[in-house]
Formats: C-alpha cells, sequence, structure tokens
C-alpha cells in the first residue's frame, strides 16, 4: 500500500507544533508504536526549527513537509527555500552550530539520525534546503 500528502506553511514557529501532528497523524495509518510518532514528532520538530531559524533566518518564508509511504517504509522531506547550507558535511557534524548565540545545540541533525532510520541533506547556497528522512515502521 502506498499514500502520500503535502503540507505547506510559513516559517512561523507556531507552525512547528502543526508539521509533528500532521506527521504524526499521517503516520497513523501505519499503525505505529508510540515510540516510533514520538521519534517521528522530534525528527520533524528538529527539521522545522532548523528551516525557521537556519534557512529563513528569522525571516518570512514558505516551509514545505512531503510526507508518503511505501509498505512500512515512511519517507519525509522538508523543504526550505532560504539560505541554504554551504558546507553540508559540517553542518551535520555534532556540535556544529551555525548560531552559537542562539543557544541552539548544534544536534539538530544528530537527533534527526538518531530518530530515523535514513537521514540525507541536499542543500544549496541562496536556493534553500531539503532534508530528507526515513523511517521504518513497526519493525
Amino acid at each position: 500500500s502506498a499514500n502520500e500528502m503535502l503540507l505547506i506553511f510559513e516559517s512561523n514557529p507556531v507552525n512547528e507544533g502543526l508539521a509533528r501532528v500532521t506527521a504524526a497523524s499521517f503516520c497513523t495509518q501505519l499503525n505505529p508504536t508510540l515510540e516510533e510518532i514520538a521519534d517521528l514528532k522530534t525528527a520533524v520538530s528538529e527539521a522545522v526549527t532548523n528551516c525557521i531559524i537556519h534557512g529563513y533566518e528569522g525571516r518570512r518564508g514558505r516551509i514545505e513537509m512531503h510526507l508518503s509511504y511505501r509498505e512500512r517504509e515512511l519517507y519525509v522531506d522538508i523543504t526550505d527555500y532560504g539560505v541554504g547550507i554551504s558546507d553540508v558535511e559540517k553542518a551535520m557534524e555534532p556540535m556544529y552550530t551555525s548560531k552559537p548565540d542562539k543557544d541552539r545545540s548544534g544536534m539538530g541533525f544528530t537527533f534527526m539520525e538518531a530518530f530515523m532510520d535514513e537521514l540525507s541533506v541536499e542543500s544549496e547556497p541562496d536556493k534553500g534546503t531539503v532534508v530528507h528522512m526515513k523511517k521504518i515502521i513497526g519493525r
């Protein structure tokens, strides 16, 4: 079985909760455990917060969350059209942060990796960033 949905929202911090709950609701079709839902919500939170703080640096912009599944594999793609990342590998290193003053731990991607089964990031300076995540539900 397969299904997909797209949520487009403004990069306003209040919408982080909307993205989280939407992902969780979509995921319930796969009959996940509470732990799997919690993992998904944490990863989505981190990705959306990254878009707001780093992608748009507090300015308003559009964030897209595409969710799909095939059988037990859940795919989450979160896109922003912000400043982009010049060095994705460096950005994905644990503890690396480009905004030490914002008190972000530099662990965003590390958390996403921990809570999901796969994580990859595509980015282009001044074009934006796409975070691709995959989670297998009901191992």
